[in-house]
């Protein structure tokens, strides 16, 4: 996959009505400060069109990125972020909600997890919620600059041991800084179109 043109097109709040896109739809899905803007700028070629921040839980709206014409990048609101209150993160969650209920262009949902460490209890109701919806999740271990190469197996299996994953689940580590496993989703992005050209 070649990504050549990108457009923001649509931001949704918590009182916004979904759009009913026509072209498919990849989610994103993680926790706060999992890397997940960094993820879809490094996907996208761009160092700050999904913005990151230092301060998590910066995404607090469901953006659509129009990626070639040909299909959305849909990144949803971070979740867990420890000092939000009740309130805001029960509105993150009513978001994510919705829009794995509403939307009908779901095409792949990727769920980042930060590969230093196992999934927090946040990340595994996450993961079971998708699955519930009838998705399976494609996970990507992110921040894979930050421990070692001989490290990368073990911790996978502890990601994989944890989420408890479904057979034949798809597990991406993914460095922003080096980008090792983008290809990987090129890949799969380009499968995901090619099924719907079928």
């Amino acid at each position: 996959m070649v990504i050549k043109n990108v457009n923001l097109e649509t931001v949704c709040g918590i009182t916004s009505k979904l759009p009913e896109n026509k072209l498919p739809e990849i989610a994103f899905a993680g926790k706060s400060n999992v890397g997940k803007s960094s993820l879809i700028n490094g996907l996208m070629n761009r160092k700050s069109l999904a913005r990151t921040s230092s301060s998590p839980g910066k995404t607090q709206t469901i953006n659509y990125y129009n990626i070639n014409g040909e299909m959305y990048f849909v990144d949803l609101p971070g979740y867990g972020y420890a000092t939000a209150n009740e309130k805001v993160k029960a509105q993150w969650g009513k978001m994510i909600e919705d829009y794995l209920h509403q939307s009908k262009k779901i095409r792949a949902i990727f769920l980042l997890v930060d590969i230093r460490h196992a999934p927090s209890e946040n990340d595994r109701i996450m993961y079971d919620w998708i699955l519930d919806r009838g998705y399976k999740p494609i996970i990507i271990a992110t921040k894979l600059d930050k421990i070692k190469r001989s490290q990368v197996a073990k911790q996978t299996k502890l990601i994989c041991d944890t989420l408890d994953v479904v057979d034949d689940t798809i597990v991406i580590p993914y460095s922003a800084l080096s980008k090792q496993g983008r290809e990987e989703i090129y890949d799969l992005l380009d499968a995901i179109l090619g099924e719907e050209i079928e």
